[in-house]
């Protein structure tokens, strides 16, 4: 069995498929809570802990479980809403990384993860069982976690870690654990999309029939990826398909946005043209927008005083406009009504001893009134105004890409993931790369746009090989000496060693930002342990943004992990004394791995790279 768990900044999901029915993949549909008589494909990424730090409950459970504490009693518990975004933000990413709960407390991020994850395991292994008819154990399971491709490696680290932490697999069996970048498994799904699974552009008219006399509708099976880009309305299909069609796919999350280009080859495999690009443009954005909003209205002070003592109303208050973000439509000329916690009001009333009604009309904005129900009331248009700016951002991200060399004869561009689903999102996106006075790009949009991850992670796993050359979005290599050269080397960088001239510092390249590697390409190194007899090497590993690095102590470079090399079982007394360990690093994978043999004596030398304690 094939697990895909779509770990999200604002909801998190799974699905699944038997091996011996790749083509069937099952989603998990019966989330506890949520709103009545909705079908939940995914549940909020919320964690809810008791006040020592035990584990109550993840999602709809324990959004409502923390909205039903009473106010006094909810101040000591430990609730943790869009917290996968502390591994994109956190510059200096380790194992002791702490985060913080809505009531300002910090817990270890490697535990929140962990018990995200093992929540998730655990209904996972109870719905396989119920499916089945028979009990699936964690044995049995390949699983496959989806991370943002602009992540870095201490953050894909650090999500395996967890995985580790929550018992999805062991830390001695790492292969039963594949990491799937998010843009990566959403291309997977939508290269095999047919006309009838995207959003047509324009609603599609029928005349009404009576039922005698109606026809079965005749349901478009042909390829998305054939029609012609000039006439998207459903019926004009473009046959010459060739396999080299290249196309972008836009995941558009929660926290982040990821851009990555990909070419369908003639085996049917993908091949990476440029390197994952994008930002934290995600639907968050949105909710920072409006936060400013009410700081325009009620005042910043405010505002922070009022998510220190009512955490709880807080929380409300943002699910409020969730739902009304989630239903924004620019084609719809209806307002969006926003409700405030009783909280909010008679605590505005308190602190601030006037009326919130008063305050809104203070603000002075045609299109942000108090509403005679007693909510905030948001015209069409401020509520697309809270979209723009994140909007922007997304649109830069995406010119910028389409601008690239490598990006050249785009055809289509998929937009998924679930800030995909906003119809602001859609609208304005087309209208910047696929209208009648701007064709760019053909814009097109899955019918499941918020799943295609999730299924397509599935695909990943059934067969991780569908992505055979990926783009290095970094520069690696470590620190070296080399013999000094007075034409190319600075005098501040020479060292002598032995009576010998040497340059230090170096940075010797493994591969460099925007490389194609293939999988199963590796960069092969070999290395000559300082001292002869030592039982451990430890060598450290540079990133840098730039591909023209020199030194490791140029502006940019990092320190991103360190490559461990255990010496200690070899019989030290048989070896010759310039001993040769040769070094394999692979990089065409979704992650970095390593191993190393002893060339004297032919046995492979246990070696870790570890991006989480540098």
């Amino acid at each position: 069995v094939v697990v895909a768990i779509d770990f999200g900044t604002t909801f998190s999901g799974y699905a699944f498929s038997f091996v011996r029915d790749p083509e069937n993949i099952l989603m998990m549909r019966k989330w506890e809570g949520g709103d009545p008589g909705v079908i939940n494909q995914k549940t909020p990424t919320i964690i809810l802990l008791e006040p020592h730090g035990k584990f109550h409950s993840f999602g709809f459970t324990a959004r409502d479980a923390y909205n039903d504490l009473d106010p006094k009693d909810a101040a000591s518990w430990l609730y943790f809403d869009k917290f996968k975004m502390v591994l994109h933000h956190q510059s200096e990413l380790t194992k002791d990384t702490m985060i913080a709960a809505s009531n300002g407390m910090m817990f270890p991020a490697l535990n929140i993860f962990a018990y995200a994850l093992k929540f998730l395991k655990d209904h996972a292994l109870q719905e396989l069982s119920d499916q089945s008819g028979f009990e699936i154990v964690n044995e049995d399971i390949r699983w496959v976690i989806t991370v943002p491709a602009i992540w870095k490696a201490p953050a894909k680290q650090f999500m395996r870690q967890a995985a580790y932490s929550a018992s999805l697999v062991s830390s001695d069996s790492p292969d039963k654990l594949l990491i799937a970048l998010e843009p990566e498994a959403a291309s997977i799904y939508c290269r095999k999309l047919k006309m009838h699974q995207l959003i047509p552009e324009y609603p599609i008219q029928r005349p009404l029939q009576s039922p005698k006399h109606a026809r079965p509708e005749q349901i478009d099976t042909s390829d998305a990826c054939n029609i012609d880009a000039g006439k998207y309305n459903m019926q004009h299909i473009d046959h010459n398909f060739c396999e080299r069609t290249r196309y972008m796919v836009v995941d558009c999350g929660g926290g982040t946005v990821d851009i990555t280009v990909h070419e369908l080859n003639l085996d049917g495999k993908l091949v990476e043209l440029h390197k994952a690009t994008g930002g934290p443009y995600g639907a968050v954005g949105v909710d920072i927008e409006f936060e400013k909003l009410l700081c325009c209205i009620f005042g910043k002070e405010f505002i922070i005083n009022y998510k220190q003592r009512y955490p709880v109303g807080w929380v409300n208050l943002m699910a409020n406009f969730e739902s009304r973000k989630r239903s924004a439509n620019p084609t719809k000329p209806s307002s969006s009504n926003i409700s405030l916690p009783f909280s909010f009001i008679d605590y505005h009333k308190k602190h601030r001893g006037r009326q919130v009604e008063s305050m809104v009309k203070k603000h002075g904005d045609k299109d942000v009134r108090w509403s005679a129900q007693g909510m905030l009331r948001l015209s069409p248009e401020a509520m697309k105004l809270l979209f723009i700016p994140t909007i922007d951002k997304i649109k830069q991200a995406i010119g910028d890409v389409i601008n690239h060399p490598n990006a050249r004869r785009l055809k289509y561009m998929f937009l998924v993931g679930g800030f995909a689903e906003s119809p602001i999102v859609q609208h304005e996106i087309r209208k910047e790369f696929d209208s009648n006075k701007k064709h760019i790009v053909k814009v097109l949009i899955p019918q499941a746009v918020s799943l295609a991850i999730l299924k397509g992670a599935v695909m990943y796993g059934l067969d991780p090989t569908v992505v055979n050359v990926r783009r290095s979005r970094l520069t690696y290599g470590i620190g070296v000496l080399n013999r000094f050269d007075t034409e190319k080397h600075p005098q501040s960088k020479l060292v002598t060693r032995d009576d010998k001239e040497w340059c230090t510092d170096v940075f010797e390249k493994f591969v460099v930002t925007d490389e194609p590697v293939a999988l199963g390409d590796v960069v092969l190194k070999s290395y000559t342990p300082a001292v002869s007899g030592q039982n451990k090497s430890i060598i450290n590993i540079y990133c840098s943004e730039d591909e023209n690095v020199q030194f490791i102590t140029d502006i940019g470079v990092m320190k991103c992990g360190t490559l461990t090399l255990d010496l200690s079982e070899n019989d030290i007394d048989v070896l010759p004394y310039r001993r040769e360990i040769q070094i394999l690093m692979c990089f065409g994978d979704t992650e970095i791995k390593v191993s190393a043999q002893d060339i004297s004596t032919g046995q492979v030398v246990r070696s870790t790279i570890d991006f989480l304690n540098k």
